[in-house]
């Protein structure tokens, strides 16, 4: 097999100078905002090891604004800042993500797993499609796993591009799909446990209502890529990204054969060894999903699993190239995402450090003490959609919000089940849509995906989920859900 000196996952310099802008004006929004609104603070205290608000002490400050020098050395101070252990275990997983990818790639593994797929689903590569969202919104929906699933977007792309599709349709049946699942939450812990919690609430309770939210989630889901898959198919140039997939695409289009591949007779102990590993991330999600413990160290967990299984099954190869120097060309392709991945990170520590996050947390609190059952439902879904913007993290916004969040909607006639569901909607639909959010800007450097492409892509879905989480709320109010 051929063997080259480039990375099989590397971001591209539009892709990358793009997003860096839009990160860059960002920052500088963030920066203004501590300039315009005045500083204060809710007092705080610690319950079960987790700071938590307490509703009706808040105060301004007089606090001085935020150094103008700081919106630019943010990125930086994330190495340092309270998200500092989870940025570097972030950016530590992409870059063996990476690694792994590019090794099993000049293996011949991938394509040799793409031919067995491609001639299995040539005639039902739609039911492929279903299983495959419904597989990435499930783990997203029942176990709260967005994060760790992106190691698996690189071979749903690539199977995007066997079946004849791009790596938009890619994307969305494995990164959007997570995120879907994440915000119509069944039972998952980070989110809908979380909150449950501290309203006080029955764990994962409701469950009924979030079953129906689930299957409408899907069907709206899947009926957009099916439609998309199917205009690409009949036209390929009608790709917004149809240039940048061209390469990707004729390199698997002439691997398929595998007649490139002279190892391909260890090549299916090859993919056993790497299945093997897969099966192990995949128990050890689950397993932390009963065992809370455990989804604390998931990523390093599952980026040991992730690389020990792919250096093994590139070994059982016998391809020709030289696994260590293929592995760090892998690092190198990936490694720019890193600086994307701190500058999502800064626009967050920019707004806690100026002291407004509160502030802005306050006066909206205000407004929705305000209002009736309807419009204090959906006044708590733009809250969180709004906050979501700044802090990406589920339950660290569970934690910043439902203690304020349920009292007022008590207060106001809404129960504690109805904001807690708007909270999950608020929460989880734009984790796909914010540039903001890291594992998004993770996602994307592993393609050639630049994010004005894909906001461009997803936008009409996004305003589509809003007005139909808007409606769910108003069902669920109508219908006296968790009364």
């Amino acid at each position: 097999m051929e063997n080259n000196n480039e990375s099989s996952l590397k971001i591209s310099k539009k892709s990358f100078f793009s997003s860096m802008f839009i990160l860059l004006l960002l920052m500088i929004g963030a920066g203004i905002l501590t300039l315009v609104v005045p500083s204060g603070a809710f007092e705080r205290v610690m319950v079960d090891g987790k700071e938590v608000i307490v509703p009706g002490t808040f105060q301004f400050a007089q606090t001085g604004n935020y150094p103008f020098w700081r919106w630019f050395t943010a990125p930086v101070e994330v190495l340092w800042s309270a998200d500092s252990v989870t940025v570097i275990m972030i950016i530590a997983f992409i870059c063996i993500i990476g690694g792994t990818f590019t090794v099993l790639d000049k293996s011949g593994m991938l394509q040799y797993i793409m031919n067995g797929l491609v001639k299995k689903f040539e005639t039902s590569k739609y039911k492929l499609m279903a299983v495959l969202t419904l597989f990435f919104m499930l783990f997203g929906s029942i176990f709260g796993i967005f994060e760790e699933l992106v190691a698996l977007v690189p071979i749903v792309i690539l199977l995007s591009h066997a079946m004849g599709w791009d790596s938009l349709t890619g994307l969305g049946m494995s990164a959007l799909a997570a995120g879907f699942g994440f915000s119509s939450a069944t039972l998952n812990p980070f989110t809908l446990g979380v909150a449950q919690e501290i309203a006080g609430l029955p764990a994962f309770s409701g469950v009924g209502f979030r079953i129906l939210v689930f299957a409408v989630c899907y069907s709206i889901l899947f009926t957009f890529l099916y439609r998309y898959a199917r205009k690409i198919e009949k036209d390929p140039t009608k790709s917004s990204i149809y240039e940048e997939d061209l390469a990707q695409k004729e390199k698997l289009s002439g691997s398929l054969s595998l007649e490139a591949l002279p190892n391909e007779q260890y090549l299916g102990k090859t993919v056993k060894i790497f299945s093997g590993a897969l099966a192990l991330v995949i128990g050890y999600i689950v397993a932390g999903f009963f065992v809370p413990a455990l989804s604390a160290v998931s990523l390093p967990v599952m980026a040991v699993l992730f690389l020990v299984g792919g250096l093994l099954a590139a070994r059982a190869s016998h391809y020709g190239g030289q696994i260590g120097k293929d592995f760090v060309t892998g690092i190198g392709g990936i490694a720019p995402s890193a600086i994307l991945i701190l500058m999502a990170m800064a626009v967050k520590l920019i707004i806690t450090n100026g002291g407004i996050m509160d502030t802005i947390l306050y006066y909206a609190s205000e407004t929705v003490a305000k209002m009736g059952p309807n419009g204090a439902a959906v006044m708590i879904f733009l809250l969180v959609l709004g906050l979501n913007f700044f802090v990406s993290s589920g339950s660290a916004k569970a934690f910043l919000l439902i203690p304020i969040i349920a009292p007022l909607a008590e207060l106001v006639g809404l129960n504690s089940q109805i904001a807690v569901q708007a909270f999950c909607f608020g929460d989880g639909f734009t984790n796909m849509l914010y540039p903001t959010n890291a594992v998004l800007m993770i996602t994307l450097g592993l393609t050639v995906v630049s994010y004005p492409k894909w906001f461009k892509w997803t936008i009409g879905l996004q305003l589509l989920m809003l007005v139909v989480n808007i409606a769910l709320l108003l069902l669920a109010v109508a219908i006296g859900y968790g009364a």
